[in-house]
């Protein structure tokens, strides 16, 4: 599994927090924080969009960080991912984010 596949399953590759981070892009920091805000009804500046990947050593957005459940859950177990979770099927904090994105799934299970 690729170490950029965030424990959800989501593909830290593809968020644009990290892809922010990784060109040094302000204007899309500020757009996303935008984005962000609006989606969460909370306060979200663009110096908060910062992350190198929910698995990896390295900045995560305050989120990712302290505020996710799903990463808590999955690091509290040991879990490379939820993928290594027997009870993946059927977790509502994992359905969360699987319902509106099936390739977090696949990238989940193994080929």
């Amino acid at each position: 599994m690729k170490k950029l596949i965030a424990y959800c399953g989501l593909d830290c590759e593809k968020c644009d927090a990290f892809i922010a981070t990784k060109n040094n892009d302000q204007t899309l920091r500020e757009k996303t924080a935008k984005l962000w805000s609006e989606l969460n009804n909370a306060d979200i500046l663009p110096e908060h969009i910062n992350c190198e990947g929910c698995r990896t050593n390295g900045v995560k957005t305050v989120y990712c960080d302290n505020l996710c459940g799903i990463r808590q859950c999955a690091m509290g177990k040991g879990f490379a991912t939820c993928g290594d979770c027997t009870e993946m099927d059927s977790c509502p904090k994992l359905a969360m984010v699987t319902a509106n994105n099936s390739q977090a799934v696949k990238n989940l299970k193994p080929n």
